[in-house]
This record gives structure tokens, C-alpha cells and sequence, in this order.
């Protein structure tokens, strides 16, 4: 029977039947499993989470590597079903650099297959595929995203509570090497990361060890967050590399500000959506948001001045680190020039983040010229896929030149 292959972000119709997916990796031991989400990006219940030592329910069973889905007995309040691969935590070290292989039949139907790129990063999970409802019936998404922060890590961003270890994550280690001689302070107090959102304790700890590294362990910051919804960011929320971007900034705000929430804008049109991600609610928290936001190419201007806003607002007198995720060129760009250099001195720093498919030159060349005076700004490029990059590395990128700013 012939065997037609899907792309990564490529979708296909379903029958509504048993369907079955069989995973293949080489050269890494792993492990498969698969969650069952209601319409808002979460589990029912931990029992949504179906793996080797829970093998079955509500027409979702997994045996050995292969997962089955009897499409017709998954309740009608699942709307996906993810299909998951993570390197097996008994192998220290191990991640994954060839792609798993995943095949798809159904009695009736032509075989599907699926092979997403390979990864450089230092994946250790990868959600593979979903299998999602789409008006009365079924498709599959070839999804193929990667990520550094192990099943325990993804699962909460879908709502499962699964127990921490704090004592097996590292604790910050005492800076070496700094670059002067002034006391940072202790590490930031985590206790509150551990009992509100233990699933972020273990990025938490190394955004206080980059501080620490930087001796700004001891400084206090307001921390926004602006994220891009154009439309060519859609895949990107989709297969929630939004979502765990957001994560890994509500740990360092965490690290910063004592809170426990990032306000977040989303950049669509003229009207920028204003909410909040908080230790206490982040699980698909973004998921939920976005979908009340039309995919269009905002006013990146707008969304700068609408956080601007907040912060003035709130009265605080710590500092502003904004975090402005951006997927493409922005078409206000004199706007955002004039709002640079008006915020220099109100004690606003901006830091762009660049992932997605867009070109990204003028936030890259900002600072490039010798002319250039945006002395709160700075740019990181988070490559395609943010989640893939370790916590350690990504870390330094967000907060290099914002420590730099600081101590002057």
C-alpha cells in the first residue's frame, strides 16, 4: 500500500476510527505517550495522561511504542489527543538528534507517515503529532517541536500535576569568574516557585543562577511580556513554543519580581490585548488567551506603548524589563525609534526576542551602527524554536545586556 508522507505543520483528514500510531526512534532509548485535552489546551484530569504505567483510557491505550486511538470512544469533551516522545530519564545526558519516525494507518485508509527535521539543541521531548477534531470529524497535524525541558516539564503545560524533586535539581552555584568585584547578594528566595508552580522551579533556578552570575541576584525588576500574533506565528502557538517561551519568562519574573506575574500583550492590530501569566495559572495559559486575539500584523508601537502604560500606572519603582517577542519586521518602525529613545529615560528596558519565520533586521541592527543611542535596548535571537535552546544558554541571552544596563 502506498505511503504518503506528511511535512511538519501539514495536516489530513481522518476516518472516525480506530487509528494507529507507531512510533520509531534510533539510537536513543524513549519513551511514548499521549494527553488528552479539552478545547482549552488541558487535561481533564491527570488520568489524560496516558503512558507505560497508565496504558488506557477513554479509548486512548498505548503498548510499548505505538499509541491507538478508537477515535469513535474519546469523549466528546477531548478535543486533542498529543502524541509524545521523550528521551528515557534513566539515560543521563541523552537527547534527541535524528527525528522520531511516526507511521499512521487506519483500515481502509493510504498508510501516513511522518519524519520532523532532526534537532541540534539538546531536545529531550518532542511532541510529534495531535490528533484534533475539526467541524464532526477527525484530523492528524504533523507537529514535530522539540524541547529541552524533559515530560515533566511539558506536561505541566498542559495542566498535569506531576510531583518535583527539588532536591535532584541543582541549586545556583557561586558565581566564578565575575566581571567585577561587587556582592550580588544571595540567590533569589524560590520557595514560593516550588509551591505555587513547582513545574517551573527548575527553569526558575537557572534564571537566578544567570543573575547570580551577573551580580544582579540582588535587584528587583517590573517584567512585561509582548508576544506576536501575526499570522505566521499561528504554527508557533499552535504547537505551543508560545506557551513555554511565556513559562521560561514568568520564571525569571519570578527570580525578579516578587509577584508571581508577567502582564502580557498581545501585539494584533490596533487594539492590543492586555492579560496576565501568573505562577498560578500559566498552564495553557496562553493557549487560552490567544484565541481571543485575531491573527493580524500588529502595531508593535502600540503594544510598546500600552506596556509603558501599565508601568507608569502601577507606581513601581523598580525598574521595567520588557520582553517584546517579535516574528518579522515591524511596519511602524519610526514609531518604534521614537518610543526607544523616549523611554531611555524612564527606567524602561526593552529586550526584542526573535523566533518564528520573519526577517528580524531591524531589531538585529538597532544597535549596530556607531551613531545608535538606544542604550536600554537589546536584541536575542531565540532561533526558530526557543523551546529546543537549554534553560542555561537561553538564560544568559535574556538577561546579558539587561545585567550590563542595570549596573550602570
Amino acid at each position: 500500500m502506498q505511503t504518503t508522507s506528511l511535512r511538519k505543520g501539514e495536516n489530513t483528514g481522518l476516518m472516525t476510527a480506530p487509528v494507529v500510531l507507531a512510533v520509531s526512534v534510533q539510537g536513543l532509548a524513549a519513551d511514548v505517550s499521549a494527553l488528552m485535552l479539552g478545547a482549552d489546551g488541558r487535561v481533564r484530569s491527570d488520568d489524560d495522561l496516558v503512558f507505560y504505567n497508565h496504558p488506557a483510557q477513554d479509548g486512548v491505550s498505548i503498548v510499548g511504542s505505538t499509541v491507538t486511538a478508537d477515535l469513535v470512544r474519546v469523549p466528546a469533551d477531548v478535543d486533542r489527543v498529543v502524541v509524545v516522545v521523550s528521551a528515557d530519564p534513566l539515560q543521563p545526558r541523552a537527547v534527541f538528534t535524528r527525528a522520531p519516525f511516526l507511521s499512521i494507518t487506519q483500515t481502509g485508509s493510504p498508510v501516513r507517515s511522518f519524519t520532523a527535521p532532526d534537532f541540534t539543541s539538546g531536545e529531550t521531548v518532542v511532541v510529534l503529532a495531535e490528533l484534533y477534531r475539526r467541524d464532526d470529524g477527525w484530523k492528524i497535524r504533523a507537529v514535530g517541536q522539540g524541547y529541552a525541558s524533559g515530560l515533566a516539564g511539558l506536561a505541566t503545560d498542559y495542566g498535569v500535576d506531576v510531583e518535583s524533586e527539588p532536591a535532584a535539581i541543582p541549586a545556583p552555584l557561586p558565581a566564578q569568574g565575575r566581571r567585577n568585584s561587587g556582592s550580588a547578594g544571595p540567590a533569589v528566595d524560590l520557595s514560593k516557585v516550588q509551591r505555587m508552580a513547582p513545574g517551573l522551579l527548575a527553569p526558575a533556578r537557572h534564571a537566578s543562577k544567570a543573575l547570580v552570575d551577573r551580580d544582579i541576584a540582588n535587584r528587583r525588576a517590573a517584567v512585561y511580556l509582548i508576544l506576536d500574533h501575526g499570522y505566521d506565528m499561528k504554527e508557533l502557538y499552535e504547537s505551543f513554543a508560545v506557551q513555554a517561551f511565556a513559562e521560561r519568562v514568568l520564571a525569571l519574573s519570578a527570580t525578579l519580581d516578587d509577584d508571581g506575574s508577567v502582564p502580557v500583550i498581545f501585539s494584533s492590530g490596533r487594539q492590543p490585548f492586555l492579560e496576565e501569566i501568573r505562577l498560578d495559572n500559566y498552564r495553557g495559559r496562553i493557549g487560552q488567551l490567544h484565541t481571543q486575539v485575531d491573527w493580524r500584523r500588529g502595531r508593535v508601537a502600540e503594544s510598546m506603548r500600552r506596556a509603558v502604560q501599565h508601568y507608569q500606572e502601577s507606581g513601581a519603582a523598580d525598574p521595567a524589563f520588557i520582553v517584546a517577542q517579535v516574528g518579522d519586521e515591524p511596519w511602524d518602525k519610526a514609531e518604534v525609534r521614537s518610543l526607544l529613545q523616549n523611554t531611555a529615560s524612564l527606567g524602561v528596558f526593552w529586550l526584542f526576542v526573535g523566533f518564528g519565520r520573519g526577517k528580524l533586521a531591524f531589531y538585529k541592527n538597532l544597535n549596530a551602527s556607531a551613531s545608535a543611542t538606544f542604550t536600554n535596548v537589546a536584541f536575542y535571537d531565540a532561533s526558530k524554536n526557543p523551546g529546543s535552546v537549554p534553560d542555561e544558554r537561553f538564560y544568559a541571552g535574556l538577561v546579558d545586556a539587561f545585567a550590563t544596563w542595570l549596573r550602570h
